[in-house]
Formats: structure tokens, sequence, C-alpha cells
């Protein structure tokens, strides 16, 4: 099939290296322009368009979709479908309507679940017992187009939004192949989704990693793995702020929320509104991320004192 590929981060790279591997021909690769990054501020290309570059396929990066002249090239290329993952930018209906199959979405949610921007992010916060891929064909909404493909994978104890992100990237690609397959064959139903069931996944904000050890040790547990790798959970400990990468939730009560309640090999426990939660991947700031006995080597925290939302 002819394809316009679109995408941006690293979600999207597996399903534009399937597209190459199934034998599609990719006419262009959209993916948002170049960014600065780093210290120097340099400007610095995406995932996508290094995969791109790799494959030798032509890549466009425009700041909107909306310019005339770029509908006007993607309409020369005649694509049969325009497939979506990750891209980042609002297709007018213009482009929209302009292939044969739709422009096709690769969706890290069972939809009509966690419609928007932090799909992943949001399942594991809620303790989701499950999330998955949706193929969906896009509309003006706000990923409220109708249904291809759905495809689950259970949330394991230990998943973070890292292990989960490359998990459903990799499903999402496979799926989009079957189902491009399936569209040739004339043998796909859309299904409209259901209004009644949908939720949303607001884009994720630094805020979203101050944790409130007023809650259950169980949710606080449930937003670490979410926040990691960004933003990453961060507490303040006296003048310092330090990252929680992993933590787990352990028997036992007692102390005020936020208070260090024990320190040592297996963790520092720091009680919560509800519970306690076992912190075992910690660093503080400039420091490396250490399992919590070598963290204690270099920190000392100390039974009675509290971690705060912000330095003290």
């Amino acid at each position: 099939m002819r394809i316009v590929f679109a995408g941006t981060p690293d979600f999207a790279v597996p399903t534009l290296k399937a597209l190459v591997a199934a034998g599609h021909d990719v006419a262009m690769v959209l993916t948002q322009p170049d960014r600065p990054a780093g210290r120097g501020r340099r400007l610095v290309a995406g995932p996508v368009k290094d995969c791109a570059r790799a494959f030798g396929l032509p890549v466009l990066q425009p700041e909107t979709l909306k310019d005339e002249s770029v509908q006007t090239a993607l309409r020369g290329l005649r694509p049969q479908a325009i497939v979506v993952a990750a891209y980042g930018l609002i297709l007018p209906r213009a482009v929209l309507d302009l292939p044969e199959h739709g422009c096709l979405n690769v969706h890290a949610s069972l939809l009509p679940r966690w419609r928007g921007a932090a799909p992943i992010q949001r399942a594991l916060a809620a303790g989701d017992a499950e999330t998955g891929i949706t193929i969906m064909r896009m509309d003006k909404g706000l990923d409220t187009g109708p249904m291809l493909a759905r495809r689950a994978t259970p949330i394991a104890a230990r998943d973070t939004a890292g292990t989960l992100h490359d998990r459903l990237a990799a499903m999402g690609a496979a799926l989009m192949v079957e189902t491009l397959g399936r569209l040739e064959r004339g043998d796909v139903e859309a299904e409209p989704q259901d209004e009644g069931l949908a939720t949303y996944a607001p884009k994720i904000m630094p805020d979203d990693a101050d944790p409130d050890w007023r809650r259950p040790a169980v949710e606080l547990e449930r937003q670490v793995r979410a926040m990691n790798p960004w933003p990453v959970v961060r507490a303040a400990y006296g003048a310092q702020m330090i990252r929680i990468w992993e933590a787990h939730t352990e028997p036992g009560a007692g102390g005020e929320p936020g208070q260090v309640l024990r320190a040592g090999r297996e963790g520092v426990d720091v009680a919560c509104g509800e519970g306690v939660l076992r912190l075992t991947v910690l660093q503080r700031q400039g420091g490396r991320r250490l399992p919590a006995a070598e963290f204690l080597n270099g920190f000392p925290l100390v039974p009675g004192e509290r971690f705060d939302s912000r330095p003290r």
C-alpha cells in the first residue's frame, strides 16, 4: 500500500520500521520540526526523522498541516492511507479526507478509555488491570474516530510508563501492519466508540510528579510507576529534592504522612495517609539513581524526619 507516515517520538519508530519491513511504499514521512535541546540549545532531530533517514525515506517537517502548500504536496503523493503514531500536530479535514482508507492512528489505550495525550501514564496511575492498542480511523474529534482493531495487554505489578511504552509501541506496530493487510483484503469493519465509556488522559505536567503523602500508599506506588521515566516523582527532604524511581507498598502503619519510619538496606519506609510506601531506588540532585542501600551510604534519611512537597 502507498503510505504517508506521520510520527515524531520513540513510540512511533517501531511502526515506521514495521511498515518498511512489510513492504509498504512509504512515500513520505511527516515529523515535527527539529527542536532545541541540551545546554547549547542546538536543534535536534526527533527519533522518527533519524529512522526515516536511515531508510532513505523523504522527510517533510511542516509547522502545521493547515498550510495549503503542504496539503498540495500530500495530495500529489496519492497515498492510500496516512498512518499516524504520536505525531503531535492536528490533522485538518482536508488531510483527513485525502487518502482512500483514511488516516489511521496507533493509540496506546483500549479506546474509548484514555483518549488524549497521556494514556499510558493515566492507565498506570488509575490502577487499570489492562491496557492495549487501538487502531482508529481518525476524525475531527480527540481520539473519537471509529475503531478498526484493538489488542489488550495486562498491566504487570512492576510495569512502569517506560516498560509499558515499549511494549505498546511494539504491539502497535504489529497491529497496524495486520490492519493494513485486512484493509487491502476488504475485511475490516469499523466499530464506533461508546461515548458513555469515554475517559480522558490529559498531558503529563511536572506537578503530576508531586506526591501527596496523605493519599494511600497504593496510589502513591502507582504514581511512582506512572511517572517513570518522566518526570519522576520527586519529594523534598530538608533543602534537597529527591527523586523516587522505584517504590512498593509494605504492610504497616504509624507516623504522620511523609514521615520516615525506617531506613535500611531494603528501602526507606514512609508513612502515607493509609499504609506505608517503601522507597527502593532514589536519586539526589546532581547524583545518580541508586538502590536504597547505596543511596543511604551517602545521604542518610533519618527516621522521624519528613518528606515535604517543597524544600525547607
